[in-house]
């Protein structure tokens, strides 16, 4: 049961990583709908550095976010499959993906929408419950 809720858990990561990379790097999901903020931030360089403008970054930061969910899922899924052993047998693999979820679920509420949150909440509740059944 607990291999499951992780792999569920870090599935849900890894779906929602690729949705949002897809997003980002394919469509215009994340483009503004007023198109003179897009030129705004396309003619503004953020203050720590003129390399750059606010359009490069965000698309970079979005890329970067779908990146880091994905690497999550990339680790944790083969990690289960294969050696589940280390996170049964090791508080730290098997509360890091509580930790990291819930951080992932604080952004989701302040910052998204009901999608992303959602998905979150669920992963959120699976890893939790992993832990707890693992540690217990």
């Amino acid at each position: 049961m607990e291999k499951t809720l992780f792999i569920v858990g870090a599935s849900i990561f890894g779906l929602l990583g690729l949705i949002h990379l897809a997003y980002t790097c394919f469509s215009d999901k994340f483009d503004p709908r007023n198109l003179e903020v897009k030129e705004a931030m396309l003619n503004t360089p953020p203050r720590i550095t003129k390399q750059t403008n606010m359009w490069q970054a965000w698309v970079g930061f979005n890329a970067s976010h779908s990146l880091g969910a994905l690497l999550f899922a990339a680790f944790y899924i083969p990690l289960c499959i294969s050696h589940f052993d280390i996170i049964s047998d090791t508080i730290w693999f098997s509360v890091l993906p509580s930790v990291v979820s819930i951080s992932y679920l604080l952004l989701a509420v302040k910052y998204w929408f009901k999608v992303p949150f959602t998905g979150i909440l669920i992963a959120s509740a699976c890893f939790v419950t992993a832990a707890w059944l693992v540690n217990t």
